[in-house]
């Protein structure tokens, strides 16, 4: 108690400019070497295998490692457990050599084994997760065979264009889960309840804290493997925090009360923090466009809309190709860069983001802002107000009505979900718009299913293929109709072909037209109608030492530190 009512005073004394608060802050900020974050939301797990939201992967992003990870200024794949590897002629298996000397946190050696079991996990059917949609090839799992306890061979079916950006995924500790995974209970080991102490993987910091709705802490692997071009310890910074900030609003203040390192601003702040940098002592820094995708998107899955054999009206909605092309013309981007972002944005056309040059089609004609078109489509997909009170009826008599959720918390896509209402009210539908706190929302995603349509984004990476789990008609984010035994319909089937055709082109300029294609059909039948990309910012203390943002992440992470 006394804990938070310090915390809150502090805040409401710097938003009347009480110089001493904010000096203290500053000193606390400054003092030592610990860097202080802010996360939206508690994680879900502590299973970096099982993770399927950001707070969860950002939570133990330090605490495990992958074999390769990108580099965020060539964006290329780039040794960490894996130091060296090749592949045969045919391309289809490929020897990993291990990093020697490597610990777990607990001092067991990192060898081969936990890489084979790491993969073992990805596949078992028991256990749930995205990495299996990506590293499926040919349809087939990737098989591994041990050879020395610092090599390893992974073997696929059909050489796998991707693979080294694909190979990234978290390594596990055999030690500790392999039982878990023997006895069918890997998929309740590493919950948010386990003691920090127990979380145990390879990287750079252990987690050592957990408060929910508070804080994550973390302290240096003081065993950690790397080192800098003099030899000395990384990383530099003893200690993380990262606090839990479940409101926008309370964690910008916090960054104006300094008792954050870094921010990513919402576009609204922007000119705020421009305006307040030498008083503040940070270095605002415009890094680029989402690399992700932000879209809404209808839920087309049966499994909601279909019960005891009778279809709800709303399934044949979402699935009409005029109805979506309606909806695709009613969004006024224009007005939701210029009210919801300040300026800070582009519209956003296809579902790959123009910063990934190497993959993005240009090609795209976007879907003009059009109330007239709209209306028309809908006029020709049979929906009228046919009893005059403002809202249009389908063939059979049903109202358009449906509901419309988001992330309860994220205030840009709260406004967004407002702004489509308007529109959409404009055309004579009716809205209920419900936004949902971020647990609730994966629960309907992923679980039961349960709603009609949804603003949402997704991360993107340099490598495509790291989608599959979302395109590909089988995947688990799959989110208009997931895990899908075989496709519902010509288009998914053909997205299905093209990843593979893709995943299998070695040529890079021949794989290009297969991710073309795939944004084309995804254009234009429209089960996610993007909305808009953000301009990126990130706002850091100008003290910060060799902290180097880019829109792809953090260049070399374990490098920062404090300036006295």
């Amino acid at each position: 108690m006394k804990r938070g009512f310090a915390l809150a005073a502090c805040v409401a004394v710097a938003l009347v400019g009480t110089a001493a608060c904010r000096k203290s802050g500053e000193e606390r900020l400054r003092r030592g070497d610990r860097l202080v974050t802010a996360t939206i939301s508690d994680p879900k797990t502590f299973n970096p295998l099982l993770s399927v939201d950001a707070a969860s992967t950002e939570a133990v992003g330090d605490v495990f490692e992958g074999l390769v990870r990108l580099n965020p200024k060539t964006k290329l794949p780039e040794p960490v457990l894996a130091t060296l590897w090749e592949h045969d002629e045919a391309g289809t298996t490929w020897t990993f050599h291990l990093r020697e000397g490597v610990t777990w946190h607990d001092g067991a050696p990192f060898t081969a084994d936990d890489v084979a079991f790491s993969f073992d996990a990805v596949f078992d059917p028991r256990v749930p997760n995205s990495a299996k949609h990506v590293l499926m090839v040919g349809g087939q799992p990737m098989r591994t065979e041990v050879v020395d306890p610092h090599t390893i061979k992974v073997m696929m079916a059909e050489p796998f264009a991707p693979l080294l950006n694909s190979v990234g995924f978290d390594i596990l500790p055999k030690h500790l889960l392999g039982q878990a995974l023997k006895d069918g209970t890997f998929t309740q080991t590493w919950g948010i309840d386990t003691p920090p102490e127990k979380i145990v993987g390879t990287g750079s910091y252990r987690l050592v804290r957990y408060v929910p709705a508070q804080l994550l802490q973390y302290a240096r692997n003081p065993t950690y493997w790397m080192r800098d071009e003099a030899g000395g310890a990384l990383p530099r910074l003893a200690e993380r925090t990262t606090l839990i900030v479940p409101d926008q609003n309370t964690m910008y203040l916090k960054f104006l009360d300094r008792q954050l390192h870094m921010y990513s601003p919402r576009p609204e702040e922007i000119d705020d923090l421009r305006a307040r940098t030498e008083e503040l002592e940070i270095a605002l820094d415009k890094i680029g466009l989402d690399t992700g995708m932000l879209f809404v998107s209808f839920n087309r899955n049966p499994a909601h809309y279909v019960k005891d054999g009778k279809a709800d009206p709303r399934l044949a909605w979402f699935t009409d190709s005029k109805f979506v092309r309606a909806v695709a013309h009613s969004l006024d981007k224009r007005s939701m860069i210029q009210n919801t972002y300040f300026g800070y944005g582009e519209p956003a056309v296809s579902a790959i983001s123009p910063e990934n040059t190497a993959f993005y089609n240009p090609n795209l004609t976007p879907y003009e802002y059009d109330l007239d078109t709209a209306r028309r489509l809908l006029d020709e997909g049979g929906y009228r107000d046919r009893d005059g009170d403002g809202v249009r009826e389908d063939a059979q008599g049903h109202p358009l009505e449906f509901e419309l959720s988001t992330n309860a918390g994220n205030q840009v896509r709260e406004r967004l979900c407002s702004i489509l209402k308007e529109d959409w009210t404009k055309l004579g539908i009716k809205v209920n718009y419900r936004p949902l706190d971020f647990a609730t929302l994966v629960e309907k995603l992923s679980t039961n299913f349960d709603w009609d349509a949804m603003v949402m984004g997704f991360t993107g990476g340099v490598e495509p293929h790291a989608s599959s789990n979302l395109l590909r008609s089988s995947g688990n984010l799959h989110m208009w109709q997931p895990n899908q035994r075989t496709p519902a319909t010509p288009w998914e089937a053909e997205i299905d072909r093209e990843l593979a055709a893709g995943a299998r082109e070695l040529d890079p300029q021949k794989r290009v037209t297969h991710y073309w294609k795939i944004q084309e059909i995804l254009h234009r039948e429209l089960p996610m109608i993007q909305l808009v990309r953000q301009q990126r910012f990130i706002a850091a203390k100008s003290y910060l030492v060799d902290f180097v943002p880019t829109v792809w992440g953090v260049y070399q992470p374990e490098r920062i530190a404090i300036r006295p």
